[in-house]
């Protein structure tokens, strides 16, 4: 016994010389020798230490807000928001003193009292507390930094229960105390300190299980968060709510004996119930957002093409994650709801089917809304990880055939080219186009097989009316006639893309189908090419950033929409007429929103797969579809349903389809257009169409005078035209002979001309017998 004291004392005589010296004048004090818990770690020399902390920013969270800077999620490593001392009570800062280190604002870098009885118990085997606040902020720092680097050994080295680690923070406390005040230290301390269940800093605790400030926080809330730092696990109120009801106990007990608060105070405050269920989670990332996959795609967007947050992915991403950015989008809350309300209501998330709504403001590419019909993420029954809007490189699917939207490309592609609105031909209702020469980007090339093309117009179609009425027979002519390289070159240049990432005009300029949509497109290129129409050729990127500012109010650059004229304004402003024929008299007319002149086009995928609705003014475009789901779970449901969407009702949402474009447009489309469009203030004027644009150019048809059909056919094709054969009687023309042409002079370029063959006098009608009037009474015919 007398032994053990006496070691006891010589012990403490070591220690403190050490220490003295150390303090004094900083000599170079050799502990080697000094037994730890660690085995052989120490230090040989004060002076091999750095004589600073390197601080590194503590980590905050990033919050991606809405456009009426609403929260739509927030993104951390650490759940953390920084503030100053003015900002966190006055009782917190009394109550995480009184239980660390109540001396803190009379000693220096240590408590040598506490010290000295760490490290003595510590050299025995047996691990205690007793570091100062700053001994205690340094250790933080020193785990934070090796944490953010992933040094397993430098966060082993910080936590390790050693008298090296004890000597080494004491060196960087000594440094710390030079360079700051008491309260800056505290503060720092406070916003470092981790309080339990992911919150980090007493801002984020605060507000994790109270719902208030820091600056809020009473006396038996601060209490608590003080007594969680030294075991924020076993203390924690929500799990262990009679521990950490205890330990805040603890707290106030102290606190009293100190003479901070009275000791009626801390009856009171002890009095004070916890009631975990009010605790309050902010859920970090984009699967517990209330709109998870436009938080999915923003994150995306900053990760691959915000390179001013980071010269690399991997540096974007940790800077979104921990450096306390404000990232602003445009979603407009009022017409994503409606959007998303629209949606939901027409296509269940449990149904077998995909509904998406986009919508984007062309003349700055930035987007309003993104609503899709499974809008939780995740992998129960009607969630998915898919964002429906967007391509595969974007966490897409797999995109959707277009239908015939993709008449507009052709149109522009025409009308670009000289065609004109009048360029007309004989449609028939049903085609089959094996053995016609198209144009690829490679050369010429003949349909092998038979390709047949249904429709049930039949006459003489121009592109004002085959528009309206999307008449396929009409536009498979007019693509042979552009071209299909320019055609699929001009859908790229205004934003189509395809969902898979490959290039549309080297995949599909050899394919006939083109203008009936036959391509898996996403959504948002879809409203991207045909918002570059409505900003009158100029195509803005889809922009889902608005912009990005850190803590002190510095702003990021964000990926620009880099709006450029692609299309010229005079060709845009054509196309932008002929489209507003589907919405006065065409497929649209029944979604009409009054008030707007609206331009747009239908789409509907063969065996009516998928159905669309574009729709767009100057200042909004959007695009409502609807698609069977080709998911394997739901291979059963369509085995027995050939035309898929056509008359089917949807199980859970009990929505009756037609299959046919209209669907999309009346039921989904035009409610969402119309919330979208009653939030914009100022609404622009379609520029009016120029006749000479409209006309496109012209040619002279050639004469047959004096020849017979077929060499008159092979003259026209000659000429550029191209034509069809109708018979007509004739008296004076011979059966098989030329009678003439339906259409002579000049006509508009690539027009249809039709051949009028003889068919010989016409014959005499039959003579009829009178009938024998009936005794039976007049019945009324039933239909």
């Amino acid at each position: 016994m007398r032994m053990g004291r006496r070691l006891y004392s010589l012990l403490m005589f070591a220690v403190v010389s050490v220490l003295g010296g150390l303090l004094a004048a900083g000599l170079v004090v050799p502990i080697a020798g000094m037994a730890t818990t660690a085995g052989t770690s120490a230090v040989t020399s004060l002076d091999e230490l750095p004589t600073a902390l390197k601080e590194t920013p503590q980590p905050q969270r990033s919050k991606l807000l809405n456009s009426d800077d609403s929260v739509l999620a927030y993104f951390y490593d650490e759940n953390r928001i920084y503030e100053p001392l003015s900002k966190i009570s006055k009782i917190m800062q009394q109550a995480q003193v009184a239980i660390e280190d109540h001396r803190f604002y009379e000693h220096g870098a240590m408590d040598l009292q506490g010290t000295l009885r760490a490290l003595v118990s510590t050299s025995q085997g047996n691990t205690q507390g007793g570091s100062s606040l700053t001994q205690q902020y340094v250790r933080l720092v020193l785990v934070e930094q090796a944490e953010e680097s992933n040094d397993a050994a430098a966060k082993a080295a910080a936590t390790e229960n050693t008298l090296a680690r004890k000597v080494r923070e004491l060196r960087y406390a000594i440094a710390v105390e030079k360079q700051f005040t008491k309260d800056e230290i505290l503060e720092r301390y406070l916003n470092i300190a981790y309080y339990g269940d992911g919150a980090y800093g007493v801002e984020a605790a605060a507000r994790h299980y109270f719902g208030v400030s820091a600056a809020n926080l009473n006396l038996p809330q601060a209490a608590m968060l003080a007594g969680l730092v030294r075991n924020p696990v076993a203390s924690n109120p929500r799990t262990h709510t009679q521990v950490g009801v205890q330990r805040r106990n603890d707290v106030l007990d102290r606190m009293a004996e100190l003479n901070i608060i009275t000791a009626d105070q801390a009856a009171e405050a002890k009095a004070t119930k916890f009631n975990p269920k009010k605790v309050k989670f902010y859920l970090k990332g984009c699967a517990n957002s209330k709109l998870p996959f436009i938080c999915d795609y923003a994150l995306q967007v900053l990760t691959q093409q915000a390179t001013s947050l980071g010269a690399t992915e991997e540096e974007r991403l940790e800077r979104v994650y921990r450096g306390g950015l404000t990232i602003t989008t445009e979603i407009d809350p009022k017409a994503q709801k409606a959007a998303q309300k629209v949606v939901s209501k027409n296509v269940d998330a449990r149904d077998p089917a995909i509904g998406v709504i986009v919508m984007m403001d062309p003349q700055t590419g930035l987007i309003k809304a993104m609503a899709q019909s499974r809008p939780e993420m995740g992998k129960k029954k009607g969630q998915t990880y898919y964002n429906y809007a967007v391509g595969k490189g974007f966490n897409g699917a797999d995109g959707f055939q277009g239908g015939s939207t993709f008449k507009m490309f052709v149109a522009a592609a025409a009308l670009e080219n000289g065609f004109g609105v009048q360029t007309s031909f004989h449609v028939k209702a049903s085609k089959n186009y094996q053995g016609e020469t198209f144009q690829s980007c490679s050369g010429s090339f003949k349909v092998r097989d038979r390709w047949v093309v249904d429709g049930p117009e039949v006459g003489t179609y121009n592109m004002y009316n085959g528009t309206a009425q999307s008449v396929n027979n009409y536009y498979v002519p007019l693509e042979q006639k552009v071209g299909l390289c320019k055609v699929t070159k001009l859908a790229k240049r205004v934003g189509l893309q395809l969902a898979s990432g490959q290039d549309i005009v080297d995949e599909y300029s050899n394919y006939p189908s083109f203008t009936l949509g036959a391509a898996e497109i996403t959504p948002l290129s879809m409203i991207t090419a045909y918002g570059t129409m409505a900003n009158r050729g100029t195509k803005c990127n889809p922009v889902i950033l608005k912009s990005i500012t850190n803590t002190d109010g510095g702003k990021y650059d964000v990926p620009d929409a880099n709006c450029k004229q692609v299309v010229d304004p005079e060709i845009a402003d054509a196309v932008n007429k002929v489209f507003q024929g589907p919405f006065t008299s065409g497929t649209l007319r029944y979604a009409q929103i009054p008030g707007y002149t609206l331009a747009g086009k239908t789409g509907t995928v063969p065996l009516n797969k998928a159905e669309w609705s574009v729709g767009y003014t100057p200042n909004l475009v959007a695009a409502a579809v609807i698609s069977y789901d080709n998911n394997k779970k739901y291979k059963k449901y369509w085995k027995s349903k050939y035309s898929y969407l056509r008359g089917v009702t949807l199980p859970h949402s009990h929505t009756y389809l037609t299959g046919f474009g209209a669907d999309a447009g009346q039921k989904m489309l035009k409610p969402a257009m119309q919330q979208a469009l009653a939030d914009i203030d100022e609404h622009d004027d379609f520029v009016g169409a120029q006749a000479s644009v409209l006309n496109g150019d012209t040619a002279g048809v050639p004469s047959c005078s004096g020849m017979g059909w077929s060499s008159c056919r092979a003259a026209l094709t000659s000429a550029g035209f191209s034509s069809y054969v109708t018979y007509r009687y004739s008296d004076t023309v011979g059966k098989g002979g030329l009678i003439g042409l339906t259409r002579t002079g000049s006509v508009p370029k690539g027009s249809e001309i039709g051949v009028i063959v003889s068919k010989g006098a016409k014959p005499e009608p039959k003579p009829t017998s009178t009938p024998t009037p009936s005794t039976e009474p007049t019945r009324k015919s039933r239909r």
